[in-house]
């Protein structure tokens, strides 16, 4: 059939169809749907031409109801009317011809007209096709049922009805947003979410063609969202049985809490229903509705299989299509049977059909239809829904009811000969048996029955025939494969990637070219990658060759398949190769020569691949190279080669090959064999080796590294070796093919016959000789002969842990070699080369040294007289050449390339000249270096003998092998140290320092001139070399005996020997030849103050313990072993790691460090062992007198005791501020409030030492560091107290300055500012002298404040700028001053900034201030009618102590008021503490401004001109003036007493007075260093008529007004319990605002408030206290909380509600711990149990990890009574929900508790649970003997007392049972039976445990 009109153009296009005949006319205006055409296949599953599923559900509406009307044609006549039309429809589609290309023949389905939409039943029309779904016809929301096939990382693939295919993207899985970020996983949310095998139902997202190649593929995207799958679904469409699809949101403790993807209703499934499966988070999973709770919208689930799987939707009213999702079981009815399939009417409204792939046979026989008559009923599940069309597709499958995929045990390319056809469909194609092991239906296209084109399949096949059929493809959800007919899919040899095999030619055109490789493909379509270096034979391919163009047809061989990824070749030699192909282990025989390419080229041979990722290596013996030539110069990676194979394991996956093809190889008669000594001649040297001519027809080669045991000497010998020079010995290490590696290390040729060669021959325990091989990152190999290797771990190579093993040893390093085990089954043998295992038994390593040295200089002189003539202890005689730092050169005349060397230490005193000869001993002599002694007792140790001197060697033969001597250094060179034997004459010998195997490890050292014991090893006349050899002591006995395995381990007690004392360590040896060190801050604690190591001394026995395993050092010579500790703490009790390894300090600590080094600028000093801290210069004082000597303030090992300001965890660092000195101190005591606690700890009115970085110009001030990176300023009226005209004069740039911190802030940008003051003034600290100033020193107070400035008041400053209309002056750091030109001088100013240039002093008085805009107004101009000298009414004479008078409050500071006398304009002080008979508690409530007071005079001070008043009302009621004497002096705090014009105000050094705060609300250390502290402490002066300034005073004030403070709080605390409290409201207000932050005083007014019965009143009170409050006051704001909760607990209504609210409210400022248990605390106070369980619920959930909740639970159901059952299941959760270190705590309290409740029983068994776990907690035991005690049962403690003690416990826990036990029995009186039975069981325990600790 055609399509219908609405998509003719797409119909031609994809069908080839001819256009449709014009309707009939009575139906041309209605008819708009097309009837259903032939089904075809498709290329994903099923192709499928295009339905109008839109435009048949608008025909089957217009038809009934056409537009303008109601239709006039029945229904009867709409019917017969489309019949008809369809007949006419098949008619025009049987004339035309159908015309296929060859791309629509691999069709997995039937064709596609018969995938048209229908979903207009109900219209009353029949169709005669089932519903299928095709990659055409799907479309967006389409939902359906799918299966998983595939899970990936970044999408899921699922198998679609009718065999599509559908894709998830990752972001389209899941609603669940991620909690945790996902990007360092590795597991994608794909497999969290769906696994393979799983029914899912989806829905269409979109459907998007991807253009490949010419072709149009439709991929279908999907999405697995609930929320849009269940869009619309409410909780009323829900019904008991209804199958739903959900999501895992969580897991809790007995279920798991379900998503739907909506948000009105969620879902709950209790665990049993799920015991046998794992369910995890996010995970899919279907489950049917249990029961549904409408009023809490939750959706009781099951997702029991049985249930499932039975469950059927029900009939519902208001059931919409929307509401079907695919998956849900429902029963139908049989409506019809359709050609394909039959249609079913279920749910009443709706109709479905089933197509025949999803009949309840799988296996359709033709009479099929038979099986389904009309209303017969069935179950049926739901496969695919779609709205648009309303058409919906169901299945009858059996596995699929029971909710099961379909099982499919094919796989595509599979063939099978005996395929029974079941049915033949002419317009479909054919349905089979496939007689797989389990038998399965198959299909076959009509497309794929034959390459032709087939008419009738009906003449060509016939029913129950069988057929041979190739598979194609499964359609997972049907369970049904897809098969074709075609001969040419058994034709090719490449059909499916089972079908590719290594190694096997293919021709394959080139699909893509990219820069990595070339994309081809096979005739079949499958693709395969051919990599850029095999596109060709050259050794580099940079791009692709020109032969690889697109579409070009090319040969290739495969080289591997793996997980469909092909690999192919292009590379000649092996797609021409006619070897045999070695695709797998198992093939490999040995013997067997075929085609592999280099990978990889290493030193000792070649790696090669085979095909299907076969390797093989090639051991350089077998690369058929010539000798002394290397692989990389004649192989190149990429390289084809031919390979034999030589050996095979296949178990182990290892191939040995060789290049070398030929196995009849030519062997000498006399052919050298491993281990054998030979002789060489060289023949010529490569940059690595030197090869040699063995026996004269035989080559060899000797590496760099084998030519000596030494390093250094190996490259000596190689720069002096010619071709012709012969070697006498050497070894035979390897054959490699005609080619011998041999060895001329002396160590290999002397044990040649030690040396193993089989691995029978190594047993553990034996020391041999090797050579390393290789060293890898774990360890390294040493290899003996042949290929016999030994590996040698990290942790055995040496004897000190390395980083790197290549630190200590190198490539063809001579070692020896401590066998540890040998497992001969796998040929491995672990060896030891630590130096305490493997050290030398003799001296062969220096005697081989010094013998390769005599044949080096043989090689490199000619003449060998002068060896002869400088023999070792002979006298010889040179002159002078030179005279250098490192010694004297000498030259002898008789062998002019000879030179002497004399260094400074061995010429004794002598004084030697240019020129001058000398005669000396010769001590050493080494490559022509010939060094020399003058010490007289070395030359008179030699004879004189006629003319010629030898040295007299009598007394060297006296010696004896192994004998031990005392020895002095003479000389110390790099490999060995020059002695001399006083005992013996002098003579001379050789120390080696080194030995095999510690070549590149730290060598013992010794100084020149140093004492040691020697052991002779060799004396002269046995020695080849002719040297007297002797070895230290200690290697000496090392060498006589394998050093055992230290004992010793971290935390051992030892007893060591102090042997040197440095600075900062104390340097031990114990235990025979163990070394350890004490840091200098393990030797006391902490708080001592002493030099540590001022008591001890060099041989001083010390009981240390170990504390750590040292760091081992590459500077020092000497590596120690162990760190100690002599500190008390760490000798006592036992010995805990943790403890010993100090954690970093936090910021502000105070810590003592000593001095490690001392740089420029920092001192480095050191904590503890692992701690680090420095200091900066700047930091270390505040005076710059000792800034200036920085360096030598400190030394190493001083103590410097420092405060931290600074940490840094990664590097273990802290950064100090040292203590001593006074500004250090005024720092810790006067720590005021911090602007920037981050930035160096930096804060206002700290007293810091600084540096002038630079000098601003003008008026800009200094700019002072202090700190490495923190500048501050310096106003330019801060630098100096008086006003001078110049006040930088005496600064200069790097001057080291003491300053004040000012202020610290902070700008918008982010930087910091810090304003500074040099002003001596502001440098005064409390320790300075009581006499604030000298007599005639002025110090000019600085305005800090606008509103300190009044009209007429006398000012100076500083000239800021000038323009033409005046000028600015500065003031003081924070305010200005504007004059205008006519108010700069009473002159005329022609230029004013020729007359007052910037930074120029002057001195003018105010005219006008605006303290709204900070602007002031000034002149310079002279007033000689000032009102300056006006005479007051009342003079400075006219005072009396005593008198009475009247004044006005000028100014209220926090430390007293300032009042100005009546008719004067005298100011007098009023302090405080004289206010007032009774404490004041807030001066600034009291007082005011402008107030008129009454005072008298009680001091007057003429010298300063100071009154000191009073105004307490004794004074007045009495009138006595008694009392007024000097004393008071201390207490009293006299003002300075200045004339002063009228209206102005005294101006104070404190900026601002200080906001009131509550005295019992500031503790008396706060108060110390407060502003009123500093206030009351400063005095007032005069200075030029300018008004008095406060000062401070001494530390006696600062005591006296402490105990004024404790005295006003001792009153206040008398007044409260004499019951003084407030009476009326309008007391508690002004108690409230006398101490607004004191929740006491408001607590107070609300109970108040409450007597009163005005509970709305008390509300309003607790809102003002809550707002009033500073949020800092955390305590204080939850205290009136608190007191709400209880306010409307009692008065509230309905109060649970009222407190609820009242709680939420609070949580937003409160700590919610704090406030849950304060209302539980409530609760229980009132008896409210079930809203304190409601509360404990709640709590336990949110605080699960908090021990104190718990017990909180655990009492409250103690003090109800509940059950046991409860408590242990409150107990259970409790130890599930707490951290392992809590649950001890929780345990033991919970028993407590039960003791204490009644429950002892409970408590008891508690306790022995939790002791049998920890039996050694004596802290348990005593709380549970003090349990037990507490109830009396005397039986049970006594059995509980004889428990303990018979524990194994350390002597301290024992002796605490003990004491208990005693004093138990002693509090039950005098039975001295059982006091004298508890001591003698102690004894008993002392007496048993001696034995132990002698040991």
């Amino acid at each position: 059939m055609a399509p219908p009109r609405g998509d003719r153009s797409k119909g031609k296009g994809a069908g080839g169809k001819a256009d449709l005949r014009p309707d009939r006319k009575q139906f041309k205006k209605h008819r708009k749907e097309a009837a259903p055409a032939a089904e075809q296949g498709g290329d994903d599953g099923e192709r499928q031409q295009p339905g109008s599923a839109a435009l048949l559900a608008a025909a089957s509406d217009e038809a009934d109801f056409p537009r303008g009307g109601r239709s006039f044609l029945s229904k009867d006549e709409v019917a017969e009317a489309r019949v008809e039309a369809e007949e006419d429809f098949e008619r025009e589609g049987k004339k035309g011809k159908r015309k296929r290309k060859g791309g629509d023949s691999s069709g997995f389905g039937p064709d596609d007209d018969l995938g048209t939409l229908f979903g207009g039943a109900t219209t009353g029309k029949l169709p005669r096709f089932a519903n299928r779904i095709t990659v055409k016809n799907v479309s967006p929301n389409m939902k359906l049922w799918g299966v998983v096939i595939e899970v990936n990382q970044k999408d899921i693939v699922l198998s679609l009805p009718g065999g599509m295919r559908g894709f998830v993207r990752s972001e389209d899985v899941c609603d669940i947003a991620l909690q945790e970020s996902r990007k360092d996983s590795d597991n994608s949310i794909c497999a969290e979410v769906v696994h393979v095998g799983q029914l899912v139902p989806c829905i269409v997202l979109r459907v998007d063609d991807d253009k490949k190649e010419g072709k149009v593929n439709r991929r279908v995207w999907l999405s697995l969202r609930l929320s849009q799958l269940y869009k619309g679904l409410s909780l009323a469409a829900l019904q008991e049985g209804m199958v739903l699809t959900a999501q895992v949101k969580s897991i809790e403790d007995h279920g798991y809490i379900l998503h739907f993807g909506v948000s009105s209703f969620s879902g709950f499934m209790q665990k049993a229903d799920k015991e046998n499966a794992k369910i995890e988070r996010r995970q899919l999973i279907q489950c049917v509705v249990k029961a549904i709770n409408k009023t809490r919208a939750i959706v009781h689930l099951s997702s029991d299989e049985d249930l499932l799987s039975k469950s059927i939707i029900k009939d519902l009213k208001g059931l919409s299509i929307d509401h079907l999702i695919p998956g849900m079981m429902v029963n139908a009815r049989v409506n019809s049977v359709l050609e394909n399939g039959i249609m079913l009417s279920f749910l009443t409204y709706f109709s479905g059909t089933v197509d025949i792939f999803n009949l309840s046979n799988p296996f359709p026989s033709g009479n099929w239809k038979d099986d389904y008559s009309k209303n017969k009923k069935v179950n049926a599940r739901i496969l695919f829904v779609d709205p648009s069309t309303r058409a919906v597709g169901l299945t009858l499958n059996k596995h699929l009811l029971h909710l099961e995929v379909p099982p499919t045990n094919l796989k595509a390319g599979d063939i099978y000969d005996n395929s029974k056809v079941l049915r033949i469909d002419k317009k479909a194609g054919l349905f089979l048996e496939i007689p797989s092991p389990t038998p399965m239906p198959g299909f076959i296209s009509i497309h794929d029955v034959s390459d032709k084109d087939v008419k009738n399949l009906e003449k060509k096949f016939k029913e129950g025939s069988s057929l041979r059929v190739r598979i194609l493809g499964v359609r997972n959800l049907e369970g049904v494969a897809v098969g074709t007919l075609k001969d040419s899919a058994f034709e090719g040899s490449v059909f499916t990637h089972d079908d590719i095999k290594p190694g096997m030619l293919i021709r394959a055109k080139v699909a893509t070219v990219e820069p990595f490789g070339a994309i081809v493909q096979f005739s079949s379509g499958v693709k395969a990658l051919c990599p850029l270096p095999h596109m060709s034979e050259l050794e580099h391919v940079a791009k692709p060759p020109k032969k690889f163009k697109v579409g070009a047809e090319l040969l290739f061989r495969v080289l591997g398949c793996k997980s469909k990824r092909v690999t192919v070749t292009y590379k000649k030699s092996l797609v021409k190769s006619k070897l045999d192909v070695l695709a797998s282990y198992a093939d490999a025989k040995v013997g067997l020569v075929t085609h592999g390419w280099i990978t990889k080229i290493e030193k000792h041979g070649c790696f090669v691949r085979f095909y299907n990722g076969v390797q093989g290596f090639v051991s350089r013996s077998e690369l058929g190279l010539e000798a002394g030539t290397e692989a990389e110069n004649v192989y190149h990676v990429g390289q084809v080669v031919k390979c034999r194979i030589i050996s095979v394991l296949p178990a182990s996956r290892r191939i040995n090959a060789s290049f070398i093809t030929s196995q009849n190889r030519v062997i000498p008669a006399e052919t050298a064999k491993l281990g054998s000594i030979v002789a060489g001649v060289v023949e010529r040297l490569t940059p690595t080796a030197v090869v040699v001519s063995v026996n004269g027809f035989s080559k060899g080669t000797i590496l760099n590294e084998h030519l000596a045991d030494h390093n250094g000497q190996a490259a000596q010998l190689k720069n002096l070796l010619k071709p012709g020079h012969e070697f006498d010995q050497l070894l035979v290490l390897d054959i490699e093919g005609q080619n011998l590696v041999l060895s001329a290390k002396h160590s290999l040729i002397n044990s040649a016959n030690d040396i193993p060669l089989e691995i029978s021959q190594m047993h553990p325990g034996a020391v041999v000789h090797g050579y390393i091989c290789n060293i890898i990152e774990a360890g390294c190999f040493v290899r003996f002969l042949g290929h016999l290797t030994g590996f040698s771990p990290k942790d055995k190579a040496v004897d000190r842990r390395v980083e790197k093993v290549s630190d200590a040893f190198y490539v063809g390093q001579s070692v020896q070699s401590h066998i540890l085990s040998v497992n001969a089954e796998t040929a491995r043998v672990k060896l030891s080369l630590q130096q305490s295992m493997c050290s030398s038994p003799d001296s062969s390593f220096i005697q081989g040294y010094f013998l390769l040295d005599q044949k080096i200089v043989a090689l490199k002189y000619s003449s060998q007289d002068w060896a002869k003539a400088f023999g070792i202890g002979s006298l010889v005689e040179g002159e002078v050449g030179a005279i250098e730092e490192y010694g004297i050169i000498l030259n002898f005349s008789d062998h002019p390339d000879v030179v002497g060397l004399i260094e400074h230490h061995q010429l004794s005193g002598n004084v030697v000249e240019v020129g001058s000869s000398v005669k000396g001993l010769v001590l050493d002599l080494s490559d022509g270096v010939v060094n020399l002694s003058l010490k007289p007792e070395l030359i008179s140790s030699v004879k004189i003998v006629g003319t010629k001197k030898k040295r007299q060697r009598a007394t060297v033969a006296d010696l004896e092998l192994h004998e031990e001597v005392n020895a002095v250094v003479e000389i110390v060179k790099e490999s060995y140290a020059v002695i001399s034997i006083p005992e013996y004459n002098h003579a001379i010998g050789f120390a080696p320092l080194m030995d095999y195997n510690s070549q590149l490890l730290p060598s013992h050292r010794y100084d020149n001139g140093q004492r040691i014991t020697v052991v002779v090893a060799n004396i002269p006349s046995s020695d080849p070399s002719g040297r007297l050899i002797v070895l230290p002591k200690a290697s000496a006995q090392d060498s006589k005996r394998a050093k055992k395995k230290s004992d010793y381990k971290v935390g051992s007690l030892v007893e060591a020997e102090i042997v040197d004392i440095k600075p900062l360590e104390l340097l031990l040896k114990f235990g025979g030849n163990h070394h350890g060190r004490i840091h200098i801050t393990e030797v006391l604690e902490e708080e001592s103050a002493e030099n540590p190591f001022s008591q001890l001394k060099i041989g001083q026995m010390l009981t240390a313990r170990i504390v750590a395993e040292a760091e081992p050092s590459g500077k020092s010579g000497k590596v120690f072993k162990w760190e100690l500790s002599i500190r008390s703490s760490m000798l006592k009790g036992e010995f805990d790691e943790s403890t010993a390894r100090r954690e970093l300090d936090q910021t502000n600590a105070v810590v003592r460090a000593y001095v490690v080094k001392v740089d420029k600028e920092w001192v480095w000093l050191t904590v503890s062992r692992n701690i680090m801290a420095h200091l900066f210069i700047l930091n270390s004082s505040c005076e710059p007198s000792e800034l200036k000597e920085f360096q030598q303030r400190f030394s190493v090992g001083q103590a410097v005791k420092g405060r931290v300001i600074s940490v840094n965890q990664e590097k273990r660092l802290l950064r100090l501020r040292t203590l001593d000195g006074q500004c250090a101190q005024h720092n810790i005591d006067n720590i005021q409030q911090s602007e920037s606690s981050v930035v160096e700890q930096t804060k206002q009115g700290d007293i810091i030492g600084g540096r002038v970085q630079k000098i601003l110009p003008g008026v800009g001030g200094l700019v002072i560091q202090i700190g490495p990176h923190l500048h501050g300023r310096v106003h330019y009226t801060e630098i100096v107290d008086s006003w001078v005209a110049e006040p930088l004069s005496g600064f200069h740039e790097g001057q080291f300055v003491k300053c004040r911190v000012l202020s610290v802030s902070r700008s918008p940008e982010g930087s910091l500012r810090v304003d500074l003051s040099l002003r001596s003034s502001n440098l005064r600290t409390d320790s300075s002298s009581s006499k604030l100033f000298d007599e005639g020193a002025t110090c000019i107070p600085r305005i800090e404040k606008v509103k300190d400035l009044l009209p007429e008041t006398e000012i100076k400053g500083y000239v800021k700028n000038v323009n033409p209309k005046g000028c600015f002056i500065i003031l003081s750091r924070m305010v200005e001053a504007r004059i205008t030109l006519s108010n700069l001088s009473d002159e005329y100013v022609e230029n004013p900034q020729k007359d007052f240039p910037v930074g120029m002093l002057v001195q003018g008085r105010v005219l006008s201030v605006d303290p709204s805009s900070g602007k002031v107004e000034a002149s310079l101009r002279k007033n000689t009618g000032s009102k300056l000298e006006k005479v007051d009414d009342i003079n400075f004479s006219d005072l009396h102590v005593g008198d009475i008078i009247d004044g006005q409050v000028k100014r209220v500071e926090s430390f007293g008021l300032f009042v100005t006398i009546r008719s004067s304009e005298l100011v007098g002080l009023c302090h405080v503490s004289e206010l007032s008979d009774e404490p004041v508690l807030d001066i600034n409530s009291s007082y005011r401004a402008g107030d008129m007071v009454k005072a008298k005079i009680l001091k007057i001070d003429e010298k300063r001109r100071r009154v000191s008043l009073g105004m307490k009302k004794s004074y007045f009621d009495s009138g006595s003036t008694a009392g007024t004497t000097d004393d008071e002096d201390d207490e009293i705090i006299p003002m300075d007493i200045s004339i002063a014009p009228p209206n102005r105000t005294l101006v104070h050094s404190t900026a601002e007075p200080r906001p009131s705060v509550l005295p019992l609300q500031v503790s008396l250390d706060e108060s110390e260093g407060s502003d009123l502290e500093d206030n009351s402490n400063k005095g007032h002066e005069i200075a030029n008529g300018a008004e008095v300034t406060a000062k401070k005073s001494d530390k006696h004030l600062k005591k006296e007004a402490k105990k004024q403070r404790e005295l006003e709080i001792s009153a206040l605390e008398e007044r409260t319990l004499q019951g003084d409290i407030p009476r009326t409201p309008d007391d508690f207000e002004k108690l409230v605002r006398s101490s607004p932050n004191s929740s006491f005083v408001w607590i107070k007014y609300m109970a108040f408030l409450l007597d009163l019965a005005d509970v709305e009143k008390a509300r309003a009170v607790a809102e003002r206290a809550l707002k009033t409050i500073i949020p800092r006051e955390e305590e204080e704001r939850l205290n009136v909380w608190v007191a709400y909760f209880n306010l409307e607990n009692e008065y509230g209504s309905p109060r649970e509600d009222a407190v609820k609210k009242i709680f939420q409210r609070a949580l937003q400022y409160c700590d919610h711990k704090k406030l849950h248990l304060a209302l539980l605390a409530m609760y229980e106070r009132t008896e409210q149990y079930q809203l304190a369980d409601e509360l404990l619920d709640r709590m336990t959930k949110r605080f699960k990890t908090s021990c104190k909740i718990w017990l909180c639970r655990i009492q409250l159901a103690l003090k109800q009574g509940k059950d046991v059952e409860y408590i242990k299941a409150v107990v259970n959760r409790a130890l599930l929900s707490l951290p392992q270190r809590k649950r001890i705590k929780f345990l033991s309290q919970t028993a407590i508790l039960e003791f204490k409740c009644g429950a002892p029983e409970e408590g008891r068994s508690r306790f022995e649970l939790i002791l049998r776990e920890y039996p050694k907690r004596t802290d348990l035991w005593s709380v549970y003997l003090d349990q037990e005690i507490r109830l009396g049962d005397i039986e049970v403690i006594r059995g509980l007392f004889e428990k303990a003690i018979c524990l194994t416990l350390p002597p301290k826990k024992m002796q605490f049972l003990f004491k208990k036990y005693l004093k138990f029995e002693k509090s039950l009186g005098e039975d001295n039976e059982r006091i004298q039975l508890v001591q003698q069981k102690a004894m008993a325990y002392v007496e048993s445990s001696l034995p132990s600790q002698d040991a």
